[in-house]
């Protein structure tokens, strides 16, 4: 195993925690909100996402082995919130020789494939970015728009989660960080300090804006305060495309000198009695 697989796969799950699971009222409660630490990993389910994507469980594999009686006892806490669902992600290396009959017995099946990045916090060897947009860290007085502009981005509806990310950034536990055409605000970016890692916690850009070096130059601010305050490492993930098929987000990560630690499938549960999606499904 990459000797940074842990170090990566931990800072993903810590900022998915400390968002998710510190999400404030009423939001936790409109969105139906638990969260648990199982096994050395985290937990954390949203009953009414619409979404699908933030009731996930990860960081497993490293304090203790994924096992039968691990795996158990992670779905067991999205039966007993009546998770519609949820997303299983776990390094490669920690999956165990049984873990097909793992899925059996859990009904878990196979989804969509994402890749973990990480590069040396060293902006004396990040590339020079060239954009005709301002980028910088966020103001108090922007946040909410900046929470807007992210979720957008992404194709998520604000008012689901914009409190969650706003209250992310108010309380100290993320920072900011925006791209502007003029006055609009077109593009954000969300960053989580942890020890001496920088999780990148997501990206995105407005889609008439796309092209403009946004994504570049956020990583390469974040990267800047990353080293500034100490941090050793960088971490990202971000979807793998399929064969033919481009993803700019990762491409812009390649060239600013992240490189691939490991390809991470996304396994995905489902309630005893439905049927999981078919092999290969997002």
């Amino acid at each position: 195993m990459n000797p940074l697989a842990a170090v990566a796969e931990l800072a993903e799950a810590e900022s998915l925690y400390a968002l998710v699971a510190h999400a404030p009222e009423p939001a936790r409660s409109s969105l139906g909100i638990a969260s648990a630490r199982i096994g050395g990993g985290v937990a954390l389910s949203m009953r009414h996402d619409s979404t699908g994507y933030w009731s996930k469980a990860l960081g497993f594999g490293f304090d203790e082995p994924v096992g039968h009686k691990l795996i158990a006892e992670v779905c067991d806490f999205y039966r007993e919130q009546a998770s519609p669902g949820a997303v299983l992600q776990i390094a490669p290396a920690c999956l165990p020789p049984e873990w097909p009959g793992i899925c059996a017995a859990q009904n878990i099946s196979a989804g969509s494939t994402w890749v973990k990045l990480v590069r040396a916090a060293d902006t004396g060897t990040f590339p020079q970015v060239r954009t005709d947009l301002r980028v910088a860290a966020v103001g108090k007085d922007e946040v909410a728009e900046w929470a807007a502009v992210l979720l957008r981005g992404f194709g998520m509806a604000v008012e689901d989660m914009a409190p969650v990310l706003v209250h992310g950034v108010e309380s100290g536990r993320f920072r900011a960080y925006a791209a502007w055409s003029g006055h609009d605000m077109v593009g954000a970016a969300n960053l989580r300090i942890h020890g001496d890692t920088a999780s990148f916690f997501g990206a995105s850009t407005l889609p008439e804006h796309r092209g403009g070096g946004a994504q570049s130059a956020l990583l390469a601010a974040r990267a800047r305060d990353a080293a500034a305050s100490g941090c050793r490492w960088l971490v990202a993930e971000t979807w793998k495309p399929a064969q033919d098929t481009l993803n700019s987000s990762l491409n812009n990560m390649l060239r600013a000198g992240f490189t691939v630690i490991h390809p991470r499938r996304n396994w995905l549960w489902k309630p005893d009695g439905l049927p999981g999606p078919p092999t290969g499904a997002a």
